[in-house]
C-alpha cells in the first residue's frame, strides 16, 4: 500500500479502529506508549516508516532526506531519552521541504513555537530547551531500524498518529486491517446512531440474553458473545 492509498483509508479512521482491526486480524499490536503525543492536538499522520536512530547529530536526518519518498513518516529512535532534544524546527522544516508527511520522536523535541507554525505534524514525548551535548558511535544499521517503546520498526512498516496516539502496521497487511477496521467504524456508527434514537446498547447487544448464558456457561465471555450478535464494542 503506497502513501497515498494509507492516507486515504485512515482518513475516515482513528488509531482506535485500526487497533481493533489488528486484533480482530491477527496481527500484532504495535501501539507507541501512551506519552507519545502530537505537539499541535488534532494533528494526524499516516506513511511510510523512514527510521533513523539519533546518535547526537541531526546529519542522520539529512541523511534520511535523501532516500524519502513523497508521503513518508520520518521515525526517530532517541532510546525514549528525557535529557535532550534530538528535533527542532530545522529538522522538522527540512522534512517539509522534502515532502515527509511528518515526524514520530521516540524522544524529545524543542522550538515547539517554531515547530507549531510550521504546521508538520510532529509526536514526540514532550520539549527541553537542550540539545544534544554528545556525538556517540553510529550503528551500520542506523538507518535500517528504529525502536519505539520497545517495539521495532522499519521500512516493511507504515506508521499511524492521531489523538489516541501512534501505532505502527505491516505494509503487507495493512489492506486486510484497514478493512476489518473499516468494517469495525460502520457497525460502531450505527450502534452509536440507534443509542442517540434511544435503542440503548445493552438493548443492541442482547445483554439480558448474555447474562442469561452466562449463568449455564460461566465461561462465557462478552467478546463471544458480542461475536455472535454483530457487536462491534470490544474486539
Amino acid at each position: 500500500m503506497d502513501n497515498h492509498e494509507l492516507r486515504t483509508r485512515f482518513s475516515g479512521l482513528t488509531t482506535a479502529h485500526v487497533a481493533d482491526g489488528c486484533l480482530r486480524a491477527g496481527v500484532p499490536l504495535r501501539c507507541a506508549p501512551a506519552a507519545l503525543r502530537a505537539v499541535e492536538p488534532g494533528d494526524r499522520l499516516a506513511g511510510r516508516v523512514l527510521p533513523a536512530r539519533h546518535v547526537g547529530s541531526v546529519d542522520i536526518f539529512l541523511e534520511a532526506y535523501q532516500s524519502a519518498e513523497p508521503g513518508d513518516v520520518l521515525v526517530v529512535d532517541n532510546g525514549g531519552r528525557l535529557d535532550e532534544a534530538c528535533v527542532g524546527d530545522l529538522v522538522v522544516l527540512e522534512a517539509q521541504g522534502a515532502g515527509l508527511a511528518g515526524l514520530v520522536v521516540w524522544g524529545l523535541h524543542r522550538d515547539t513555537a517554531d515547530v507549531r507554525a510550521i504546521g508538520l505534524p510532529l509526536f514526540s514525548l514532550g520539549a527541553t530547551p537542550a540539545g544534544p551535548q554528545r556525538l556517540d558511535p553510529r550503528p551500520a544499521d542506523a538507518l535500517d531500524t528504529a525502536t519505539v517503546g520497545g517495539w521495532p520498526v522499519g521500512r516493511a512498516d507504515l506508521v499511524l498518529g492521531d489523538d489516541d496516539g501512534v501505532l505502527f502496521l505491516p505494509s503487507d497487511r495493512a489492506d486486510e486491517v484497514l478493512s476489518v477496521a473499516e468494517s469495525i467504524r460502520d457497525t460502531e456508527r450505527r450502534q452509536a446512531d440507534r443509542i442517540r434514537a434511544g435503542d440503548t446498547l445493552r438493548a443492541q447487544v442482547r445483554f439480558a440474553d448474555y447474562l442469561a448464558a452466562r449463568r449455564d456457561r460461566p465461561a462465557l465471555t462478552f467478546r463471544e458473545h458480542l461475536r455472535a450478535v454483530g457487536g462491534a464494542i470490544e474486539e
